[in-house]
């Protein structure tokens, strides 16, 4: 009997693994998507200034690459559209169920069982957590929010119908969001005010577009194209990914170009000062921009760096007692990363549910299983290597170790599988060990960690992450050989 798969999200990896099924002749899969329609964070974020911080031709699959993105760092349209070209190229528009948001997943009788809001449901053998990490808006605690008469919306909910031409616009927030915003609205606005809690290292990394001729090259010449996509990955792994696990002298160097980038390009003494970090470069994710100095300079730019008291019904009133008058109030406050497949209901054996094994961190075995939910798998979970990284390819070597253990149950092996609790802790002891001694630990505030202060991320090498991820190791997994009630065949 064949088996039946159910993909959460659309975004990145829902698509990923939709195709990665259809390759192995398998059809009876459905992506449930929460939305009206594909692509994730490209489609959720429309704000100004958008771009990819990872270069294009490396934020592609690695079977699918494009050759003839218009930047090295493209904008986040354009990510929209190839990722909506992909799912045409693929035909994997039947497979979509749209609006359709999975409210409970529990496993009985050997399957699970979905529960789709509007009172929809369905029974499959596997669930493949496609969902993301950074789709919850996170939204600032400030008192007030409420009180002010402007627009005022999420940089991820984006009110496209607000006009800010010569406007008094007011962004709360200096992450990654916020400094691609600032130089795309700095020149459209009347006032901008950057309310900054945290100064952020800068590394000053151009974004020229792709030439004609570039375009042509890369489209005559899979192998350049190959070439290109080997490159920008190695140049990633190199050197960042050393840095942040330890390498002393690669953070040293990024360190060094970030504040050349500070010392050499902002100019008045005092904003310098505001803009320098009191933390090690890449403690948070890493800015790349060679274009928000130049913009937070501008005389219709002011950085306000005092505390936000409250927010008024005029703007925002900062610490120092002054009011911020304003038109439009963007909250460029980023998203919750620590959700994950919250707010679904997950119910795995016994009744067991993700929220209580969840409880005290987030944890999972090599951030694709969790014990006691088994053929329950996630793209992109718990302590993946997602800093500063293309998450296309991590998604790829998860899936692709993913796939293997279906197959034991496909291959008729086992009935189901999921990580021993003793593998499971013993990976997670190993992590948090190995955390001593990155980058992320060494004092500062950032999404990266999670509500116990840990970084949520992957503390060593990603040639390890690679290593790890070409096969499972089956003694640290429960193999259940049966359905676990004798009703089990009847149930679906």
């Amino acid at each position: 009997m064949s088996k039946r798969f159910a993909i959460i999200g659309a975004g990145m990896s829902g698509i990923l693994t939709a195709i990665k099924l259809k390759e192995r002749g398998i059809t009876d899969f459905v992506i449930y998507e929460k939305a009206s329609r594909l692509g994730g964070t490209w489609r959720d974020n429309t704000y100004p200034g958008l771009s990819c911080d990872v270069p294009s031709h490396v934020y592609a699959y690695s079977f699918e690459l494009k050759p003839d993105w218009t930047h090295r760092f493209s904008p986040g349209a354009e990510i929209q559209g190839y990722f909506e070209g992909v799912a045409k190229k693929y035909d994997l528009d039947r497979h979509f169920r749209f609006d359709s948001e999975i409210e409970r997943a529990e496993y009985r009788g050997g399957r699970w069982h979905l529960s789709i809001k509007g009172g929809a449901a369905d029974s499959v053998d596997f669930v493949i957590a496609a969902t993301g990490v950074l789709h919850h808006p996170a939204t600032p605690d400030i008192p007030g929010l409420g009180d002010f008469k402007g627009a005022c919306f999420h940089s991820a909910r984006w009110d496209h119908s607000v006009a800010l031409e010569g406007k008094r616009v007011g962004i709360i927030g200096t992450g990654s969001t916020a400094i691609q915003i600032v130089p795309a609205l700095v020149d459209r606005v009347g006032q901008l005010v950057l309310f900054q809690r945290t100064a952020q290292w800068v590394l000053p990394l151009a974004n020229p577009p792709y030439s004609a001729d570039e375009h042509a090259m890369y489209r005559a010449s899979p192998e350049a194209l190959q070439q290109s996509y080997d490159f920008w990955s190695a140049r990633f792994v190199d050197t960042f990914a050393r840095a942040v696990i330890g390498d002393q002298d690669e953070l040293h160097k990024i360190e060094a170009a970030c504040r050349s980038n500070l010392e050499e390009n902002v100019h008045d003494p005092e904003l310098r000062r505001r803009l320098t970090p009191d933390y090690r470069a890449a403690c948070k994710r890493l800015i790349m921009s060679d274009i928000f100095y130049p913009a937070v300079q501008k005389p219709n730019v002011t950085l306000v760096t005092d505390g936000i008291e409250r927010i008024e019904a005029a703007g925002v009133r900062t610490k120092d007692g002054v009011l911020h008058e304003l038109d439009v109030l963007v909250l460029a406050t980023g998203f919750d990363g620590h959700a994950f497949l919250r707010p679904i209901d997950v119910i795995g054996e016994g009744g067991l549910r993700l929220a209580d094994a969840w409880a005290d961190a987030n944890e999972a075995y090599r951030s694709v299983a969790v014990p006691g939910f088994p053929n329950f798998f996630m793209l992109v979970g718990p302590n993946s290597p997602i800093g500063n990284f293309s998450v296309i390819l991590i998604s790829e070597l998860q899936l692709a170790y993913v796939l293997q253990l279906v197959d034991l149950v496909l291959q008729g092996r086992c009935h189901a599988v999921a990580p021993s609790k003793a593998a499971t802790q013993r990976f997670n002891t190993a992590l948090r060990e190995a955390m001593k001694g990155t980058v992320w630990v060494t004092g500062c505030r950032s999404w990266y960690l999670d509500r116990n202060g840990n970084p949520a991320l992957w503390p060593w090498s990603f040639d390890r992450f690679r290593t790890e991820m070409q096969a499972p190791d089956l003694v640290d997994f429960d193999l259940v050989a049966r359905e676990t009630t004798p009703q089990a065949a009847a149930s679906g």
